[in-house]
């Protein structure tokens, strides 16, 4: 791919240096610090560097256009600052603004840096959120299979089955709505307690492993019995495999920190009056057509096993939508 520089690629990077903000304006720039000139006004490397940062930033990488095309990329926008100017287009109302809303933006971003420059969020403070989030000695997983059926009755009798010496896992085959397709005997694989809905985790916590749930455990999907295979200590990630990734979370935390206690020094008074809520319209009934008097056509019949979803999912299994039973095994 070519190394082409427009105005275009680059109309997102608008640098506001130089233009004079309420009284405040960029400093003189010499002819030893400078990459260009147009007219007089010196182009400083320091603007240059700022807009290799802001391509690497927007790229994900280190630029490879050559300097030549970024400085003739910074003329041509002083070129056009200057006939801005000249056509006083700097003192309309619309431009002086929008200038104005640049520098709020500018100045919101550099008090947040400031803060966390002067109150940076250490590696004890991540390691103190590695081990009360992540690698902590309690946490646990689970390996449990279950059997999932519409009503307590059900569920109540096949725990009797199961006391009178059935199989679990044949028992899942034949009637849990979650086996019957897979006949996988109702194996839920390794999870966490946090991939279940909490009915279901606070059940397997309880359990000795071995053993099965001797009452029907209820969730918004049905009634489960549930049998607990085995239990082990949840592998953690290494502390430096994501420390990077709490890193923002608790620069978050201390924004929001800062943020109530501005607010609570700040005279604050909100202006717009309050809206009353709008009163909802019910739609108008639809109209519904007389139908000719005819005899009915005989109802379908439904089989038993159509009532079972067609791929039940594992309770909570993705974070997205409610969690279901799932036949799958939770991936590694």
């Amino acid at each position: 791919m070519k190394n082409t520089l427009t105005l275009l690629t680059l109309v997102g990077t608008v640098v506001l240096a130089g233009c004079d903000m309420k009284g405040t304006s960029a400093p003189a720039v010499k002819k030893e610090d400078a990459v260009a000139s147009v007219n007089g006004q010196y182009i400083s490397k320091k603007t240059l560097e700022d807009l290799e940062k802001d391509l690497a930033q927007r790229s994900g990488q280190a630029t490879n256009f050559p300097k030549e095309k970024l400085v003739d990329e910074l003329v041509q926008r002083e070129i056009l600052v200057q006939d801005a100017i000249k056509q006083k287009l700097d003192q309309t109302p619309e431009v002086i603004a929008q200038i104005d809303a640049a520098k709020k933006a500018i100045l919101t971003q550099a008090s947040l840096q400031n803060y966390l420059k002067k109150n940076p969020v250490t590696d004890a403070d991540l390691k103190k959120e590695y081990d009360s989030k992540v690698g902590g000695a309690n946490a646990v997983e689970y390996k449990a299979s279950h059997i999932l059926v519409k009503t307590e009755d059900e569920a109540k009798k096949l725990i009797a089955e199961l006391d009178k010496g059935g199989k679990f896992a044949k028992l899942a085959n034949k009637h849990s709505l979650d086996a019957k397709d897979s006949q996988n005997g109702g194996d839920l694989g390794w999870f966490s307690p946090t991939q279940m809905v909490q009915p279901f985790s606070e059940a397997v916590a309880k359990l000795e492993k071995g053993k099965y749930t001797t009452a029907p455990v209820k969730t918004q999907f049905g009634w489960h019995i549930i049998l607990l295979e085995d239990s082990r200590k949840q592998a953690a990630p290494p502390f430096e495999a994501v420390k990077e990734q709490l890193k923002p979370m608790l620069q978050r935390q201390k924004i929001q920190t800062l943020m109530e206690d501005l607010r609570k020094s700040a005279k604050v008074e909100v202006l717009l009056p309050k809206e009353e809520p709008k009163p909802v319209t019910p739609p108008p009934a639809a109209k519904t057509e007389p139908t000719p008097a005819a005899t009915p056509a005989p109802a379908e019949t439904v089989k038993p096993d159509a009532a079972a979803p067609a791929e039940p999912a594992k309770p909570e299994a993705t974070p997205a939508e409610p969690a279901k039973p799932a036949v799958e095994q939770p991936k590694k």
